[in-house]
């Protein structure tokens, strides 16, 4: 039986770093705010473990996206399917990534895509082209975490 499995991403702003990746997946930001007021009310969290980002409550230092088309828990916003999870940590990013996402461009192309993650704040680092065998370019995601877009 294959086993669940979610992406976790070290970061130093777990919101605005979901927020990134949400926009250039075309995923969507979970919203554990029922999950977080239930919580609260029982007393099992305090106001110390919940932020606020875009008008919604949120755990300190973690938010997820969920592909849109995946099952979800309706009370706690959690996706059941493909996931990513940001958590904040306290050290700074150093080195090249050993995994990383590949990004791939639907009827637009390279150039279109390359262009829209630009314009969320991505950055580009180079640009590999090796005909036939594949054209992508590496880049940087606002927290300098490396991917390719292709």
């Amino acid at each position: 039986m294959a086993l669940h499995w979610k992406l976790v991403i070290d970061s130093a702003n777990a919101a605005a770093l979901a927020d990134f990746w949400a926009a250039a997946l075309e995923y969507e930001v979970e919203d554990p705010s029922a999950l977080i007021t239930q919580l609260l009310a029982a007393g099992h969290i305090g106001e110390d473990a919940v932020t606020e980002h875009r008008g919604r409550r949120n755990f300190r230092g973690h938010a997820a996206i969920r592909h849109p088309d995946d099952p979800f828990d309706q009370t706690s916003g959690v996706g059941r399917g493909r996931r990513v999870l940001f958590q904040d940590v306290p050290e700074p990013k150093s080195g090249k990534n050993r995994l990383h996402l590949d990004v791939h461009g639907g009827p637009g192309g390279l150039t279109e895509l390359v262009a829209r993650l630009e314009g969320l704040g991505a950055t580009r680092v180079h640009e590999v082209d090796r005909g036939p065998a594949g054209h992508w370019w590496v880049m940087r995601d606002p927290e300098g975490n490396e991917f390719c877009a292709a």
